[in-house]
């Protein structure tokens, strides 16, 4: 007689239930009546990623911001990065970058036909949290990254496209074995964006994210530079997907859950 619920569940019911419920999760992958959710946490997720990297340069033009220093302007996004991937990559997967968009779906991880969409949510997120910042204390231009003094243009745009390859590599590399939704991927991902900030920040700014540059850059009414922050990212995004295949080989399950988002309406997980 098959032992009762509260001493213990039979394997082959645990086992049943489990599989229901992983499948269940695979149909959400594909529910367009739960895409608003995906796009919505997009928005709210790189609008918080922008509020913290370009507001760093924002309040630190500012008298009262003076005592903010370049370490703590480079490691706040990284930081910020870590806690949007903790409260929401298992909705969106929490791209908060057109470049980790676009590489999730080279890589074969993402839907092609969500791309148009992530990438918009993304946008309209960078321009809420820069016309936010311009409103309330101004100056947005001392939110957009430029390439320091002495960098030339093509030192900028290869210092982009090498920093937007290490970030990538870790997106997908953790995304591999589904970590990029839980501790280790969050701490990989924001670790490396507060620790080569550091270092890239003085050179090209250290955005490695389209959207987050052309927001700032948008709301000033000057794209001059745009095209550094929007080449070198997609090259080095593009040059990831190709690492990725020769260290991981095909895409896998995993790397999709990471990139899609669970939205599995059952907490207690699969």
């Amino acid at each position: 007689m098959a032992a009762s619920t509260h001493e213990g569940e039979p394997v082959l019911e645990w086992f049943a239930r489990r599989t229901e419920q992983a499948r269940a999760s695979e149909r959400d992958f594909d529910d367009g009546s739960l895409e608003y959710r995906r796009l919505f946490s997009e928005v709210w997720g790189t609008f918080l990623l922008v509020l913290v990297a370009a507001g760093g340069g924002v309040i630190g033009s500012q008298p009262y911001g003076s005592d903010l220093t370049l370490a703590m302007k480079a490691l706040a996004p990284g930081m910020m990065v870590m806690g949007v991937i903790f409260f929401m990559g298992t909705i969106s997967g929490a791209h908060l970058n057109p470049a980790v968009t676009l590489a999730f779906a080279v890589r074969g991880n993402f839907p092609w036909r969500r791309v148009p969409g992530y990438i918009v949510a993304e946008v309209v997120g960078a321009l809420l949290a820069a016309v936010f910042l311009q409103v309330v204390f101004g100056n947005i231009t001392a939110g957009a990254t430029e390439p320091g003094t002495g960098v030339t243009g093509l030192q900028a745009v290869i210092t982009e496209a090498v920093l937007t390859l290490g970030l990538v590599s870790v997106i997908l590399g953790t995304a591999a074995g589904a970590r990029n939704v839980g501790i280790a991927g969050a701490i990989a991902v924001g670790a490396y964006i507060g620790l080569v900030s550091v270092w890239g920040a003085p050179v090209s700014g250290a955005s490695m994210n389209p959207a987050r540059l052309f927001a700032p850059m948008a709301v000033a009414g000057d794209l001059t530079n745009y095209w550094i922050y929007l080449v070198g990212p997609l090259v080095g995004a593009m040059i990831a997907v190709g690492f990725e295949r020769i260290l991981h080989g095909r895409p896998t399950k995993a790397g999709a859950e990471a990139a899609q988002g669970v939205l599995d309406e059952d907490v207690s997980g699969l």
